[in-house]
């Protein structure tokens, strides 16, 4: 099965920016949702943006400030983050469901941290 692998965390300021690269083992067109989800110490994971077919959806905590894309030549997904802030602070991870039997694909998780 295809699977993620997360790059592009580490350390900013607060409002500054970050890129995070979710690269599949093989085409992310095997999955009809692929998202980024966030775990901070002591939260539950939550879904921070999502894209399926040619839309879009955002946590209101990151809309204006986060864009998600895909690059289905290079079965990638981007986490665009700008502004960030110290709440932002997490570990990202990729996520995708796949059209064959819906089951999701996690991959590792990327910290990010905000902080001066």
């Amino acid at each position: 099965q295809v699977q993620l692998v997360e790059s592009g965390g580490g350390l900013v300021q607060p409002g500054g920016s970050l890129r995070l690269s979710c690269a599949a083992s093989g085409s992310i067109l095997s999955f009809y949702v692929m998202g980024w989800y966030r775990q901070a110490p002591g939260k539950q994971r939550e879904l921070v943006a999502s894209t399926t077919g040619g839309s879009t959806d955002y946590a209101d905590s990151v809309k204006g400030r986060f864009t998600i894309s895909r690059d289905n030549a290079k079965n990638t997904v981007y986490l665009q983050m700008n502004s960030l802030k110290p709440e932002d602070t997490a570990v990202y991870y990729c996520n995708g469901v796949r059209w064959s039997d819906g089951s999701s694909a996690w991959g590792q998780g990327t910290q990010v941290a905000v902080s001066s």
